[in-house]
């Protein structure tokens, strides 16, 4: 023990078994304030009270000031929990349901008779992209883009660049997953790039509205660095 006017100091190296630490705010006879190896113990005598009415002032201003520094989250669902961010002009996605029983699962992947697209189902294949790779910038000017992912996470980025589109120069972000089955479209004529954001490669099923041409591939392509898509991949890497 060091004696003298003013709060006694102890030396410690480690609280002994028996001792406890007690937030600032929930002292009532006695503070503990540890700095280095020391512990200060200040006794009610010796200005405790004004000590409690700063911090409380002190807390106060901190508080406010933190709240006029935040952002408010706004809304992100509808009243039947459906996102509210927009999608581009001639987007949509088709809700599918997995069921599942003690065998496994099923999940329908398009059906024409839901009537969601009224180009009909011509053509079907399965790409995959592995964990943090992009596939893009790709744009189709006859045909569109119908994904369905079975397993995975899927980042879909997309740009419009249309100028009769009351979303042109808008970027939309899409994300789709196995757990949560559904179809989305790509219009024409709108750039786009899918990323897996997963840890394990995602699979997609496409269903394009036309028939892959092999001598006259309906594709156009920009590097996903491009300067002309106001938008960055960060360090991601494909082509």
């Amino acid at each position: 023990m060091i004696s003298g006017m003013g709060p006694a100091l102890v030396k410690i190296d480690a609280p002994p078994p028996a001792f406890r630490f007690v937030r600032p705010c929930a002292v009532a006879e006695t503070q503990w304030r540890a700095k280095n190896n020391y512990v200060i113990q200040t006794h009610p005598n010796e200005g405790a009270v004004s000590m409690r009415d700063d911090l409380s002032a002190s807390n106060s201003d901190l508080l406010q000031m933190t709240l006029q520094a935040a952002v408010q989250d706004q809304r992100t669902v509808d009243e039947q929990r459906r996102s509210t961010a927009p999608l581009l002009d001639g987007m949509s996605f088709h809700e599918s349901i997995r069921h599942d029983d003690d065998r496994g699962s099923v999940t329908e992947i398009y059906d024409p008779r839901w009537g969601w697209h009224p180009d009909p189902l011509v053509f079907s294949y399965v790409f995959t992209i592995r964990s943090g790779m992009v596939k893009g910038w790709g744009l189709h000017k006859r045909h569109e883009d119908r994904y369905f992912v079975l397993s995975g996470e899927l980042e879909l980025v997309l740009y419009d660049p249309r100028p009769e589109s009351s979303t042109c120069g808008k970027i939309c972000k899409v994300y789709l997953s196995g757990s949560r089955p559904r179809l989305v479209n790509v219009p024409k004529f709108v750039w786009h790039a899918d990323r897996n954001i997963g840890t394990s490669d995602v699979v997609v099923v496409n269903f394009p509205t036309i028939q892959y041409d092999h001598s006259n591939p309906d594709k156009y392509r920009l590097p996903i660095d491009t300067d002309l898509i106001p938008y960055s991949f960060g360090n991601a890497k494909g082509w």
